[in-house]
């Protein structure tokens, strides 16, 4: 005789249990119903707190700029096929399951959802921008479920004007589909190299070279306004943004194989100051586990996973993932 099968109660309890980072397990068709139900993903997703990154996004503006969906386990990436669909576009951004793309020869970006398959066309902002940032419009929202936002979104851009010290910011709504008003801040610098923005609650970080004087940007979306920060300290090989486990906005760098932390802290006036949170040897993490034969001479700081709180960190032999709230690290 089979065996009983089991009532939906004690499956659902079963695959609440199952790890997140091998999302083949749940694909048993008789459980696909509770496995894909609002109410379980809800449950999954408050059990397991943040989700652990599958992927990664890869693209070189000077070979081939079709996104390249780099797997972090052994399960298959499932958008594998999905990218052919956006080959020659150069991946921006992507942030609440939606990616910012670009080919250089066109006048427009592309917002592109790989679950569903929308893709959406935004035009060019009225600056000349040097940096792009894509996120969702639900206010209060914790992004786990981008589609609760009714599938509006906005991008973010930055610019300069005449190569003048000058930066300049403003936001398309998907809602109106237009750009909004210039908004403007000293930099005191006119050339810039950007990196990816952060985002916080509900304000977008980005850091900027500028020669000796490196500068963070802050574009505060309920108050459409922008601000300079001063980072704490300057890297030798540059610093990521990140988003600390209390919802703040955080800093990482590597200084002699040493992962240092930063916290952006504020009193009850608003008075706001850096503090240091965190050391992680690297020598002791990746150095074991590095080629024998080579050498390791640089490790750098290439990302932070906005909701699962890993750092990507890059060195000559390889790359590996630093999970802050484990500890644990993997190439």
């Amino acid at each position: 005789m089979p065996p009983p099968e089991l009532i939906d109660d004690a499956v659902a309890e079963i695959l609440l249990r199952l790890p997140p980072d091998d999302p083949a397990c749940l694909v048993c068709k008789p459980w696909r119903r509770i496995a894909s139900s609002p109410t379980f993903l809800r449950r999954y997703r408050r059990f397991h707190r943040s989700p652990p990154p599958l992927s990664f996004i890869a693209g070189s503006y000077f070979l081939d700029p079709t996104p390249c969906f780099v797997p972090t386990t052994d399960t298959a990436s499932p958008f594998r096929h999905a990218v052919s669909h956006c080959r020659g576009y150069f991946p921006l951004d992507c942030r609440h399951g939606r990616l910012l793309l670009k080919k250089p020869e066109t006048d427009h970006f592309l917002v592109w959802d790989p679950v569903t398959g929308d893709r959406n066309y935004v035009p060019e902002p009225p600056i000349v921008w040097f940096a792009a940032a894509v996120c969702c419009t639900a206010a209060g929202c914790d992004h786990r479920d981008f589609h609760g936002s009714g599938g509006s979104y906005l991008v973010l851009c930055m610019g300069t004007d005449n190569m003048l010290p000058i930066v300049h910011a403003c936001v398309y709504s998907s809602r109106s589909a237009s750009w909004g008003a210039l908004v403007s801040v000293h930099i005191g610098a006119s050339y810039v190299t950007p990196a990816r923005g952060t985002l916080v609650r509900d304000a977008m970080y980005m850091y900027f070279v500028l020669g000796l004087h490196n500068k963070i940007l802050k574009y505060n979306f309920a108050e459409h306004c922008l601000s300079v920060i001063h980072p704490p300290e300057v890297y030798d090989k540059g610093i990521v943004l990140m988003v600390t486990e209390d919802g703040l906005l955080g800093l990482s760098g590597i200084r002699d194989f040493n992962l240092y932390l930063w916290s952006r802290e504020a009193d009850a006036e608003g008075v706001e100051w850096w503090v240091q949170t965190r050391m992680i040897d690297l020598q002791s993490r990746l150095l074991p586990v590095a080629n024998p034969f080579k050498r390791v001479e640089r490790a750098v700081v290439t990302g932070f996973a906005e909701g699962a709180c890993v750092i990507f960190v890059s060195t000559d032999i390889g790359g590996f993932v630093i999970e802050l709230k484990t500890g644990r690290d993997g190439g």
